[in-house]
């Protein structure tokens, strides 16, 4: 009996309350070859925004770059720098998912640390990425769950009530896990993250180099409520894919019970030539605030005013984006959430649908 209890385990929703949010600093000029300067200084605004209302964990390369990032961000109690050199900056992908285990006592904090090979061995090396799960684990002294399969963070979404969404050319993709199946993933879906029901999208927007992730289109903002990125322009090359999503996520409302809310593409953001994964669906939800990208773009405000009415009890604040960007990935990419180690279950929801804040 007690071996089943302690094996009760939960990944939970964003908006549930947090312990921290963690960062892996940008540091890379190959990944943001003219940039750098002002992806930091985006990311520093929203990282003075989250330590409002939690800790920030950032990690850094070295003695020295601490002392410039302590420049950038502020000294305050709740902003902790941890000397943990990384490849890159994006934290979602390779650092630790972190789920609520349930034991004989209570609930606990658990680390997950699945594999990570740079987007199916894309930007070669991730060395240093791929150590950075376990570590954050030990620096928090929490238990640690090494697990065999490649997993990014940016190809799950959960709603904190059983249901996850899941990119499938992302997970099953030959250079990531090519001996997997749906039905493998399922199984450890619900044995790690406690999913009872795994929906499985197809849809990836232009740009985007991780073979579809789902934190850049359909996004939970409450258990029963998605917001999903959708293009009107039906000259967009982006048309098929957003319509199709929406039109799948339809046909599974009402047996869901679900209610999709549109969220605006902003217009094409180019750079020397190159179309850049841009989506205000990349948004991050702390206690206190939520961030989301912005491109200068007359839909800014529109995407805003969504967020705003679904978040009553947080501030949404756009961070400008368009430097971010240029290393193929948004704000909720650079983060991974740390939910506090117990389980608040009617606590935090985003405002829409049953047990809302609103």
């Amino acid at each position: 009996m007690g071996a089943t209890v302690q094996l009760q385990r939960r990944l939970p929703a964003e908006w549930e309350p947090h312990q921290a949010t963690w960062f892996s600093w940008p540091h890379n000029r190959e990944t943001w070859p003219q940039q750098l300067t002002a992806a930091e200084t985006a990311l520093a605004q929203a990282v003075r925004h989250l330590s409002v209302g939690e800790t920030v964990h950032i990690n850094v390369l070295d003695a020295q770059h601490q002392e410039w990032v302590h420049t950038l961000v502020g000294h305050s109690p709740n902003i902790i720098l941890h000397i943990l050199p990384t490849n890159d900056a994006w934290c979602r992908d390779h650092g630790a998912i972190f789920i609520q285990e349930k034991t004989e006592t209570g609930w606990r904090l658990v680390a997950t640390h699945w594999q990570y090979n740079a987007w199916g061995e894309k930007y070669p090396p991730w060395e240093r990425d791929q150590q950075v799960a376990a570590a954050m684990a030990r620096i928090l002294a929490v238990p640690c769950l090494a697990l065999e399969p490649v997993l990014e963070g940016g190809a799950i979404e959960a709603n904190g009530a059983g249901i996850l969404l899941a990119a499938q050319d992302c997970l099953l993709h030959p250079r990531r896990n090519p001996n997997l199946t749906r039905r493998d993933w399922e199984g450890y879906f619900h044995k790690y993250l406690g999913a009872e029901r795994v929906i499985w999208l197809n849809v990836e927007i232009q740009g985007d180099d991780t073979d579809g992730h789902v934190d850049v289109t359909t996004r939970f903002v409450a258990p029963d409520t998605l917001v999903v990125a959708l293009e009107d322009n039906p000259g967009d090359p982006n048309y098929p894919s957003l319509q199709a999503n929406w039109r799948y996520l339809q046909s599974l409302a009402p047996e869901l019970n679900f209610t999709l809310i549109p969220l605006p593409m902003p217009q094409p953001v180019i750079h020397q030539g190159q179309r850049l994964p841009a989506s205000y669906a990349n948004f991050y939800i702390g206690n206190r605030v939520v961030l989301m990208p912005v491109f200068d773009d007359p839909q800014d405000e529109i995407a805003l005013g969504i967020l705003q009415k679904l978040f009553p009890e947080r501030s949404v604040v756009g961070i400008d984006s368009r430097a971010l960007i240029e290393g193929l990935g948004g704000l909720h990419c650079l983060t991974q959430p740390v939910p506090a180690s117990m389980h608040h279950p009617a606590i935090g929801h985003g405002g829409a649908g049953e047990g809302g804040t609103g």
